[in-house]
C-alpha cells in the first residue's frame, strides 16, 4: 500500500506507532548511557598484605583491574609502572601529643585539637596524590570518644573546610568512608550514610564525599540499593565486602552483588569499584578473580 492509498485514520495509526517508537528508542539510549559503561575494577592491597606489591600488580593486570588502592606515596611509582592507577590514596598519618598516632579511623576529623596536624599531614599528600595524578584521598571522622554526632559534624566540617580550596586547586577530592561501629569499629562517629550526606552537604563542596563501603553499611543499616539510588550524588567511591564475616563476596554471604553494582551502574557512575573483602581461601588471587567476575554486570 503506497502513502497515496492510506487512509486517514491508517495513516495517523502508523504516526503513533512511529512516535511511540521514536520515544522507546530515546528511553533506551538514556537508560544506556545512565547505565554508566563497564564497571572499573579496583582492589585495596591491605587484603592481600602476604603478596609483594610487585607481584599483586602483575597478577591484577591478568585478572582485569585497573588500578590497586588504599597505598602510600611509596607505592605511587610501582603501580604507575604497570599502567595501574590508584583509586583511592589511603591516609597520612603524624604524632600528636603523647606520641598518639592522628590519622588513621579512631584519631579523625571530628576533634578540634587534631585540626593543625591533620592540615598538616594532608596538605603534602594531596600535593603528591595530584602530581601522580591520584584523585583521591580517604579520610575518617574518628570515633566519639563521648562526643555528641551534631559536635562531631560541626567539628568536621570546620576542619575540612581548611583543606577544600587546595583540593580545589589540585582537582582533588577528600573521601570520608563510612564504617560500621558494630562489628568492626566501635564507636566510630561516621557509621551511617544520613550523617555522612549531612556533611556533605554542610561542606556544599564537590571535592569532599563518601565512600560507601557496602559490607559496612549492610551491617549498619541495610537497605543499600535504596539508598545507592538516593544518595549516590554524595557517594564517590564503593568498596565490597561478604556479609557476614567479609569474605569473597560469592554465594556463601547474604548480598546480591549482581543487583547492587547494577543499581550503581544506573546511577551514571564512572568511578571505580574497590574489592575489600578478605579471603578466606588459599588461593587469594582465585577469590579476587572471581570477585571481579561477579562484579562485572553488562
Amino acid at each position: 500500500m503506497t502513502p497515496s492509498n492510506l487512509s486517514r485514520r491508517q495513516f495517523g495509526t502508523l504516526a503513533s506507532v512511529s512516535a511511540i517508537a521514536a520515544m522507546l528508542q530515546l528511553q533506551i539510549e538514556a537508560a544506556d548511557k545512565a547505565a554508566g559503561g563497564k564497571v572499573r575494577h579496583s582492589a585495596c592491597k591491605w587484603c592481600y598484605k602476604e603478596i609483594p606489591l610487585e607481584d599483586f600488580c602483575i597478577a591484577a593486570k591478568e585478572i582485569g583491574l585497573e588500578s590497586v588502592e588504599l597505598l602510600d606515596p611509596k607505592d605511587f611509582a610501582t603501580v604507575k609502572k604497570h599502567g595501574l592507577h590508584c583509586a583511592m590514596v589511603s591516609y597520612p598519618t603524624i604524632e600528636g601529643p603523647g606520641g598518639v598516632k592522628i590519622g588513621p579511623i579512631p584519631k579523625g576529623w571530628n576533634r578540634s585539637e587534631h585540626h593543625d596536624l591533620l592540615v598538616q599531614a594532608y596538605e603534602p599528600l594531596l600535593k603528591e596524590s595530584a602530581e601522580n595524578g591520584f584523585k583521591q584521598v580517604i579520610c575518617f571522622s574518628g570515633n566519639r570518644d563521648g562526643m555528641s554526632d551534631d559536635q562531631g559534624l560541626e567539628n568536621c566540617a570546620k576542619g575540612l573546610q581548611r583543606l577544600l580550596p587546595l583540593c580545589e586547586k589540585l582537582g582533588v577530592t577528600l573521601v570520608m568512608e563510612l564504617l560500621n561501629s558494630k562489628v568492626n569499629h566501635p564507636d566510630y562517629m561516621c557509621d551511617h550514610s544520613a550523617w555522612g550526606v549531612a556533611l556533605c552537604k554542610k561542606l556544599g563542596s564537590p571535592h569532599f564525599k563518601l565512600l560507601y563501603d557496602i559490607y559496612h553499611m549492610q551491617i549498619m543499616e541495610g537497605d543499600v540499593i535504596a539508598t545507592i539510588r538516593r544518595d549516590h550524588e554524595f557517594f564517590a567511591h564503593y568498596h565490597t565486602g561478604g556479609v557476614p564475616g567479609r569474605a569473597e563476596i560469592d554465594e556463601t554471604q547474604e548480598l546480591n552483588y549482581p543487583a547492587i553494582i547494577k543499581a550503581i551502574q544506573e546511577t551514571g557512575y564512572t568511578g571505580y569499584l574497590g574489592q575489600e573483602f578478605i579471603p578466606k581461601r588459599p588461593d587469594k588471587l582465585a577469590s579476587l578473580k572471581q570477585g571481579v567476575q561477579i562484579c562485572t554486570v553488562a
